[in-house]
């Protein structure tokens, strides 16, 4: 079996995991926890509704903000990027 987290832990945990814009992964390297139990200790919450990110972080809030949209900028690119392939491959062919 597992090792035993108090519930303290855990809830600070999953309050830094859902609100402070680092990387679940960070925080659970840092934490010294596996980012699987921190992934289901958050979702337990999320269902629970027990734990929310604080929102008068607003600075938080726009670290995480801008997160996302580099996020989405890489993702739009490797989406594009087999396209592109695809008609480079084509235009030699012809």
């Amino acid at each position: 079996m597992g090792r035993v987290y108090k519930a303290e832990f855990r809830h600070e945990a999953v309050r830094l995991a859902l609100g402070s814009g680092l990387s679940r992964e960070r925080i659970a390297q840092d934490l010294g926890i596996g980012s699987s139990t921190l992934k289901t200790w958050s979702r337990e919450a999320r269902k629970a509704d027990t734990v929310k990110p604080d929102a008068t972080d607003h600075a938080a809030l726009l670290r995480e903000n801008e997160r996302l949209r580099r996020e989405n900028l890489l993702l739009q690119e490797e989406r594009e990027l087999p396209k592109k392939a695809t008609q480079f491959f084509a235009s030699q062919r012809s």
